[in-house]
């Protein structure tokens, strides 16, 4: 590896603390400090909006902890605060910090970002979506050599378009960035028309599972249908994720409502918790075809056992940026039905390994659905190209090296390294 041209040691500053403003629940605690800083490495500062357990954050997480100690250091900041939980999965030598809440506005913001970076010095700061663009400007005002800015989804408020006020300064922040991605082709196509920005100054860079931990296992099935009290033979569809309004798991709910009545002996495994999980009860209740034919598992951290105890893996969305739990269901090896919307064509590909259906169709989802519980040979065939097309285009290891390349080659190009970027 190349060396690090100027080394400056970061200074410690009592004014940043590990916090959740966002959450009277969580208690405050004093900042999670990690072992001494090793000379040599990349410092790198990411930022969050609010450092919870969604998809873009774990995502970053497991990028940080397989870049590699000896080459990078790793510093999380929610600016909004962060869960609990995430002490529990973080890189061990990342410290969490986050900001006091601040109601005096925008300008006062971004002057606590810029004193937070020049305590920590990183020689790159990477801001992740709308929440934190700010740092962005913080950091050119710190005099950061590198600084990193990717969208990884939608906000739904604002599918139809940015204010112009909005897109002006999202189009001046983007210009101060030294490289800006996206993680599929058509948030590329969206963030460049909301900024009037170029598609062609913005790179695409896709996430990556662990492919080995998502994997095929046929003893996950029947420990946890037995424990949810589902009967070994059902037809098992579900799906994993926020129960929230943008997923519309109604729409499964209501497919496999008209399964039932034909004649298909079909069960709902539904893994996540979140605001619609009463809705959806409720709607369940409701229904004299759905009786003990759906089970909410709440929160898990064995996703990769519940999806192996699905047949079919089914993701109704109305928007998506790009689902991991999308391509974590093919690595399991499962048929999976998605909506033709955001990064779901991208993420599935051709109809050798998924097949996909308009948002809200559900004709078109019984169908599909209907068309597999009668077919085992079909099931298997679509889930070993979906595992196929997992493995070659979205594994940990590509993604972890695509975010290597980028920090190494921004670093070299700035003369903070003396080297190749290879």
């Amino acid at each position: 590896m190349a060396m690090i041209a100027r080394e400056s040691e970061p200074t410690e500053s009592a004014d940043f603390q590990v916090s959740n403003p966002c959450s009277a629940a969580a208690p405050a605690m004093s900042r999670v400090q990690s072992p001494l800083l090793t000379p040599g490495r990349l410092r790198v500062l990411h930022f969050f909006s609010y450092l919870g357990l969604g998809g873009t954050e774990l995502t970053a997480l497991r990028v940080i902890t397989n870049l590699g100690k000896d080459r990078f250091e790793n510093r999380l900041c929610g600016l909004r605060g962060f869960e609990p939980q995430v002490l529990a999965l973080r890189s061990p030598d990342a410290d969490l910090v986050s900001l006091p809440a601040h109601k005096e506005g925008f300008r006062i913001q971004v002057l606590a970002i810029t004193k937070l970076i020049k305590a920590y010095r990183p020689h790159i700061v990477h801001s992740r979506n709308w929440g934190t663009i700010e740092a962005i400007l913080a950091a050119r005002l710190a005099h950061v050599p590198v600084v990193v800015h990717s969208e990884h989804g939608y906000e739904l408020d604002t599918l139809a378009g940015l204010p112009r006020r909005r897109r002006l300064f999202r189009r001046a922040v983007y210009e101060m960035a030294d490289a800006v991605f996206t993680v599929t082709g058509d948030l590329r196509q969206f963030h460049a028309r909301q900024a009037w920005f170029s598609p062609s100054r913005i790179r695409v860079m896709h996430n990556g599972i662990d492919t080995q931990q998502f994997a095929p296992n046929p003893h996950a099935r029947r420990q946890i249908l037995e424990r949810a009290g589902v009967p070994i033979d059902r037809f098992v569809v579900g799906s994993v994720g926020r129960l929230v309004p943008i997923k519309d798991y109604g729409t499964l709910l209501k497919s496999a409502e008209l399964l039932v009545h034909r004649g298909v002996d079909v069960h709902v495994l539904l893994a996540g918790s979140g605001p619609e999980l009463p809705r959806l009860r409720q709607s369940v209740e409701n229904s004299s075809a759905l009786g003990g034919r759906v089970s909410f598992l709440g929160s898990s951290d064995n996703i990769s056992e519940i999806l192996n105890a699905m047949d079919v893996f089914v993701l109704p969305s109305i928007s998506e940026g790009m689902s991991n739990t999308l391509i974590e269901a093919m690595a399991c090896g499962l048929p999976v039905l998605a909506t033709q919307v955001g990064g779901n064509p991208e993420v599935v590909g051709d109809e050798h390994s998924s097949w996909l259906f308009a948002p809200g169709d559900i004709d078109g989802l019984v169908q599909r659905l209907e068309s597999l519980a009668r077919s085992v040979n079909l099931c298997r065939s679509l889930g070993t190209a979906a595992r196929q097309r997992a493995i070659s285009m979205f594994s940990l290891e590509r993604m972890v090296d695509n975010y290597r390349r980028l920090y190494v080659e921004l670093a070299v190009r700035r003369g903070i390294f003396a080297g190749s970027s290879d």
